[in-house]
């Protein structure tokens, strides 16, 4: 079974832009979008957003569509505290083609490990992404 499960390479270009994103200096919240190119089976950069509210990007999602996200969240703790968890998440929405799925679902150890990402979140559902769905993946890394 797991000789069918396609394994796609990060781009390298995108490995770069993760990289800067990660050192990034402004204080709103950015993402990256990434989408896979099914025939070169790469993970390659769609678009990219600055100042942008997780809600606002949730609208910009293929609807039957996986995706893959990097985002960069100003949180604000309940003591005052302010940081900027990057987050990584996987949204793999119902009604996907099957082949998409596994190959998303294939890819993404790869593209966490390339991000060197720790906060990795997933859903079936785009409507789950809202800053609330956010703050209570987050709590969890108190």
């Amino acid at each position: 079974m797991s000789g069918s499960l396609v394994v796609c390479e990060v781009d390298e270009s995108l490995k770069e832009k993760l990289k800067k994103f990660r050192f990034r200096k402004e204080t709103t919240n950015a993402a990256i979008l990434i989408k896979i190119d099914m025939e070169k089976q790469l993970v390659i950069l769609e678009e990219e957003y600055e100042d942008i509210s997780i809600e606002d990007l949730r609208d910009e999602l293929p609807e039957r569509q996986p995706r893959f996200i990097v985002y960069s969240y100003k949180y604000v703790h309940s003591d005052g505290r302010v940081s900027y968890p990057l987050c990584f998440i996987f949204c793999s929405p119902m009604g996907c083609k099957p082949s998409q799925q596994m190959m998303y679902a294939g890819s993404k150890n790869r593209l966490v490990q390339a991000a060197e990402l720790t906060k990795i979140f997933e859903t079936r559902n785009a409507d789950d992404l809202t800053e609330e769905w956010l703050k209570n993946q987050l709590s969890f890394f108190r």
